[in-house]
């Protein structure tokens, strides 16, 4: 078995693995600047969905173009708009010039994948999505040009938290806002069924498409 592993890509991130100790086989996933958690029972698939996360938002950076989508838990909506927008985004020839990712207000499910009802609707229409749900940074207000989110309730909270980053250079809007159909709204779908996440699905499609082709 691997007791130490190094995982270095684009700088400044540089991820180590290592046993933390005698204490219950716990699992000690750094990023060497940033900080330190202790996974106690955490499988190696779910520390490299961790490492994926990481990856996926650091080989980007050097996109021209960034969004970020937000919604309350970042398990529905937001990372079935950000696989959707990514998806329209490689088919058009442009994944290159754009940062995309998607994080929560809340704090509820960080760590977590997917919701599995979002992932089988995916699934169902041809759309990759790998995602590790994290919260909203200070930093995000400053490194991504939009913030698009899905209801009012996530807009408020953004806008709070806007206020309190000194630097804070991100257009914040409601995704909804380019929907060709006026559907200004998109509901959380995660009391609801799978025809709920299918209509989260064609409200991101018709939503994502405007805002790309809005950003060609």
């Amino acid at each position: 078995m691997v007791l130490n592993a190094t995982f270095s890509h684009s700088p400044p991130a540089l991820y180590y693995m290592k046993k933390a100790g005698a204490t219950h086989g716990a699992i000690i996933l750094s990023n060497i600047l940033d900080k330190e958690e202790v996974l106690n029972g955490t499988t190696w698939s779910s520390i490299l969905l961790v490492i994926i996360q990481d990856l996926k938002i650091n080989m980007a950076a050097t996109g021209s173009k960034s969004v970020l989508f937000v919604c309350l838990g970042n398990i529905c909506r937001s990372p079935i708009a950000e696989a959707v927008f990514r998806k329209l985004a490689t088919d058009s020839g442009v994944v290159d010039q754009w940062r995309i990712d998607s994080a929560a207000t809340s704090t509820y499910e960080i760590g977590n994948p997917p919701d599995h009802r979002g992932q089988a609707c995916m699934k169902r229409h041809n759309v990759p999505m790998k995602h590790v749900a994290r919260q909203v940074t200070k930093d995000d207000f400053m490194s991504f040009s939009y913030i698009l989110c899905m209801d009012d309730s996530n807009l408020s909270d953004l806008n709070r938290k806007a206020k309190s980053v000194k630097n804070s250079t991100a257009k914040i809007e409601l995704l909804g806002s380019y929907d060709p159909q006026n559907e200004l709204i998109i509901k959380d779908p995660y009391y609801g069924d799978d025809k709920d996440f299918e209509k989260v699905y064609e409200q991101c499609l018709r939503c994502c498409r405007a805002f790309l082709e809005k950003n060609a």
